[in-house]
């Protein structure tokens, strides 16, 4: 089975919110919370969702450090097989950790420098995964990434294929909005000028913290532009404690006080 449990965990944290924290790994089939000493049992429906879950120990919610510790060692499938044509329908489980962690500093939560080097070591070891590989070099070839004009738009085919790829990933999402956003950023940031260091980030395993940080910021701004919202007048920038200083785009799900967040 692939579970995982987690100590430490807030007075004020619900169960909701901790599958809302956790989902971010993938697909969660239960959650156990035991409220008389804010312990908690989470089952995945994948290994690998698991394994990505075990990377958070140490991170924080609700002002709280987590302790995220299993007895089974949790292994990612072997891939065997390519996939060619249409890009295949991926899991939050098949993305980078890398990239789930940026995902997580672009939601507003808090990760120190440690556990984001212990997201790109995970990638070292394990590679990016074949299905993950697949779809994001189906969305660049299908969206045309270099068509771009000068006025930086996409245009008349180019145009067509990108909308018909975010209608596709919103009509197979599952992951309780999670995915949506996700998928629709790769079909935007692939289709900008910036198109090219995105699709490095998520295709190779040579990162630093440092990219993890930059690629958050890449998914706020995307979110902010397509939502309308100002974005702050001096770029987020990396804090001395190592913890994220990118804030969501919307409710902050960690309102203490000890790390920077840009108004949103």
């Amino acid at each position: 089975m692939s579970k995982v449990m987690v100590t430490g965990i807030a007075p004020s944290t619900s169960q909701d919110t901790l599958h809302e924290f956790f989902s971010f790994c993938g697909k969660i089939k239960s959650i156990d919370l035991k409220e008389e000493d804010k312990s908690a049992v989470i089952t995945f429906e994948r290994p690998s969702a698991a394994k990505t879950a075990l990377m958070l120990d140490g991170g924080t919610l609700n002002g709280a450090a987590l302790h995220v510790f299993s007895d089974t060692e949790h292994t990612d499938p072997a891939e065997t097989q390519e996939h060619h044509g249409t890009p295949p329908h991926i899991e939050q489980s098949d993305k980078p950790r890398a990239g789930i962690a940026a995902e997580y500093l672009a939601k507003g939560y808090q990760l120190h420098d440690h556990i984001l080097q212990r997201a790109i070591e995970i990638d070292n070891k394990q590679g990016i995964s074949k299905k993950f590989l697949s779809y994001i070099h189906g969305l660049d070839k299908s969206i045309g990434q270099h068509a771009l004009g000068p006025d930086q738009t996409i245009s008349g085919k180019v145009q067509s294929t990108f909308y018909q790829a975010r209608d596709r990933a919103k009509s197979v999402d599952e992951q309780k909005g999670i995915s949506k956003i996700a998928h629709e950023y790769y079909s935007k940031a692939l289709a900008s000028p910036m198109g090219q260091k995105v699709f490095s980030f998520y295709t190779n395993t040579s990162k630093q913290v440092l990219d993890i940080h930059d690629e958050a910021r890449r998914i706020v701004d995307q979110h902010k532009t397509s939502t309308g919202t100002p974005k702050p007048a001096t770029p987020p920038s990396a804090t001395s404690s190592g913890e994220a200083p990118c804030g969501g785009s919307e409710a902050q799900p960690e309102p203490t006080t000890h790390a920077a967040s840009p108004a949103v």
